[in-house]
């Protein structure tokens, strides 16, 4: 039940968000947009009644234990999932190149450390090594610098996904911001002499892949020593056997637990900008005083900026 209502929550903001245009058009679904957090909150406090009310004697504990679990549970995987869905919008470049970059560390990290692993990281992994870690950082810029490369030439991976209430279809088709717009960057003087270039090209989104990279080699395998720890607490060595020899589903994304959030955070805070689409369409829901209200505000600024001139009154 709890399941049912996180998912409704966020898919609902989903909705909201992306799908403005089509839900206006639709009277029965106005009504569950404009009072979403309501209903959903509703639906929340309807569960924890519920649980108090289920509540028996002798087994308060074991009860209280499975509640606490629960939230835990929709915290970690629900959240991160609704995250990768925010930043699939974004454009696949956000979603491909944070999870290739985790793969790519875990598989050189593994890979450092199988033939020069000397010095052991952590108790709580006997087997990572210090060798393995480095190794795997540095592989991981070049991979996601060169990964990086390659997908900002194509529009597909870099157009943000948006809907189109004309055609009923989602659209990847856009003018690449700058982000993805081959540019002229000056290399250093010390690397001047090393590499023989003074100039090179490359795409802006080639200096964020090194930060989602570095993420992904140094914060990244924390999630993976999260789970040994908690392997480690309940006394199990994988936390399925859906996969011979590697573990559960679970195993194989222990380190994309904070890749998703840290992608997310890291969009909101230095990427995305004021998006005049989105706000066009919340502007389409309002009603048709309220429109006239921001028009004449907005007309009065621009004027009060000099960018209108005022309207000649005979």
């Amino acid at each position: 039940y709890f399941l049912l209502c996180v998912n409704y929550f966020f898919y609902g903001e989903t909705v909201a968000d992306y799908f403005a245009t089509f839900v206006q058009r639709r009277e029965q679904l106005q009504f569950l947009i404009r009072y979403h957090r309501f209903i959903s909150f509703a639906l929340y406090l309807t569960g924890f009644c519920m649980f108090v009310l289920s509540l028996v004697k002798k087994h308060y504990r074991l009860q209280f234990y499975m509640f606490a679990w629960t939230h835990v549970t929709l915290l970690i995987t629900v959240t991160q999932s609704h995250l990768v869905i925010q930043n699939l919008f974004e454009g696949m470049i956000w979603f491909l190149v944070p999870i290739s970059s985790v793969i790519c560390n875990d598989i050189t990290a593994y890979i450092f450390g199988f033939f020069f692993g000397r010095t052991p990281l952590i108790k709580l992994s006997p087997k990572k090594t210090w060798e393995g870690f480095i190794g795997g950082f540095f592989s991981t810029v070049v991979f996601g610098f060169i990964f990086s490369y390659l997908l900002a030439q194509h529009q597909y991976f870099v157009c943000p996904v948006e809907y189109n209430s004309e055609t009923n279809r989602f659209v990847t088709e856009c003018e690449p911001s700058e982000l993805f717009q081959m540019k002229k960057y000056s290399v250093p003087p010390l690397l001047q002499a090393v590499l023989g270039w003074e100039t090179v090209n490359m795409y802006p989104f080639q200096m964020h892949s090194f930060a989602l990279s570095t993420f992904a080699s140094l914060i990244g395998p924390f999630g993976g020593f999260f789970a040994s720890g908690f392997k480690r607490a309940f006394k199990i060595k994988d936390f399925a056997d859906t996969i011979p020899g590697h573990g559960g589903i679970m195993d194989r994304f222990d380190c994309q637990y904070l890749m998703a959030t840290f992608v997310h955070v890291y969009i909101t805070s230095f990427i995305r900008g004021p998006n005049p689409s989105k706000l066009l369409k919340q502007l389409l829901i309002l009603q048709p005083e309220q429109q006239l209200s921001v028009y004449k505000t907005l007309k009065s600024h621009l004027v009060e900026k000099g960018i209108l001139q005022p309207s000649l009154r005979g």
